[in-house]
């Protein structure tokens, strides 16, 4: 009995001194864009997967709910009328029109994970990135995700086997529209290689998570550290 509280109050320790460490920051908004097939949606797949601390925003769209989608977990399908009331009221931060169809974020869940220090993942088109931009500058990290090639981009288009040939021919279309605002993005990665493009996600992540302004608890931190001088 004596060693496992003995044990106990170690762990109560180490958990303590983990908590003294950590300092409070506040959230990002974590920005992945690109043309239809060139991995965006895969990365986020695979950051979210691997790191509890970032959550996927979840858009609404009026466009049909595919095979296998689920409501509310890859997007919230909703009615146009219902959209348009939400965009009336400031419920979007931001919105967009893509083939017909229209697709927003709702504003209240992302405010709440970013006051709460968790990161929330953004696979959005140039559009609304720049509405988020606009609205909430300081909190936005961007990354713009080139494919290779264009015969690339095309291979992995028509390997989905999720749009009709018509589609696929819209999509190769826009991509050239897509692509010009590369340079609008903080960062830009060319995806040869999913796992060294993942890497270079999570490096960036690592990056923007450390930035002084990100970092709320660090003044009280070092004030600390100067008082024990």
């Amino acid at each position: 009995m004596a060693g496992a509280r003995k044990t106990k109050r170690k762990a109560k320790r180490a958990t303590a001194k983990r908590k003294m460490r950590a300092i409070a920051r506040r959230g990002l908004m974590l920005v992945l864009s690109s043309p239809s097939g060139a991995g965006k949606t895969t990365l986020s797949r695979l950051l979210l997967n691997a790191d509890k601390s970032v959550e996927l925003s979840v858009s609404v769209t009026t466009r049909p709910r595919r095979a296998g989608e689920k409501h509310g977990r890859d997007y919230r399908f909703i009615q146009k009328s219902q959209f348009q009331k939400m965009r009336e009221n400031g419920e979007l931060l931001e919105s967009a029109e893509v083939f017909g169809n229209f697709y927003g974020t709702p504003r209240a869940p992302v405010e709440k994970a970013l006051s709460a220090g968790r990161d929330v993942l953004f696979d959005i088109d140039w559009q609304g990135t720049q509405q988020l931009r606009e609205k909430v500058k300081d909190d936005v990290a961007t990354i713009f995700v080139l494919p290779p090639s264009t015969a690339d981009l095309e291979k992995r288009l028509r390997t989905r086997a999720q749009d009709s040939a018509e589609v696929i021919g819209s999509r190769m279309a826009k991509a050239a529209d897509e692509m010009s605002h590369w340079a609008e993005y903080d960062y830009v990665i060319i995806n040869k290689d999913i796992d060294q493009a993942y890497a270079e996600v999570r490096a960036i992540l690592a990056a923007e998570r450390l930035k002084r302004e990100r970092q709320t608890g660090l003044t009280d931190f070092v004030r600390d550290l100067q008082a024990k001088l």
